[in-house]
């Protein structure tokens, strides 16, 4: 396994659509072997391929969310390739978004709160399932990068613009 680069905003490569899986291969399971080191390491709690310069539809998602009030996190890494929402609910859900390719910024999104999802895992298997709360916002900002948009391109144009502007500013003090 090994860390792959994450892609920034506004590399390109961010806005292209991804293509479907045709066939989930051993070299597949890799990239999405290394997708998880690199999530974790980042750290994360989701990666879409794109982010990592692979434009397939396949993310990465682990919540890392502790089995007791008190425990460390546990890593339940689910993998979604050719995801698709089948529907979802008209109750929505505003969570304060963050991403890995917009290091540091964060802003509250407003998404559906429930969604019926179908998708493959990393052994090929079809998966249809009913999900809410935090697995279903992270996985409709993780396909959102499989469409080439941004958790940004759905706030206003001042707070888009603003995200931005301190980004820039970020990157050159990084420099």
């Amino acid at each position: 396994m090994s860390l792959l680069p994450i892609l920034e905003t506004p590399d390109p490569l961010l806005r292209r659509i991804s293509t479907p899986v045709e066939q989930v291969t051993d070299e597949l399971r890799a990239l999405i072997d290394d997708m998880f080191e690199t999530m974790y390491a980042a750290p994360g709690i989701g990666l879409a391929a794109v982010q990592v310069g692979v434009p397939k539809r396949i993310l990465v998602i682990d919540l890392q969310e502790p089995e007791e009030e008190e425990g460390p996190p546990v890593r339940r890494p689910l993998v979604f390739i050719n995801p698709e929402i089948l529907s979802e609910s008209e109750e929505l859900q505003v969570y304060n978004e963050g991403c890995l390719s917009l290091p540091e910024m964060y802003a509250e999104v407003e998404r559906p709160a429930k969604v019926r999802a179908r998708w493959l895992d990393r052994d090929g298997a079809l998966h249809e399932e009913d999900l809410d709360g935090m697995l279903a916002i992270c996985l409709q900002h993780e396909m959102d990068h499989l469409e080439g948009i941004l958790f940004i391109d759905h706030l206003s144009r001042l707070k888009r613009d603003m995200i931005l502007k301190k980004l820039a500013k970020q990157k050159k003090l990084a420099a």
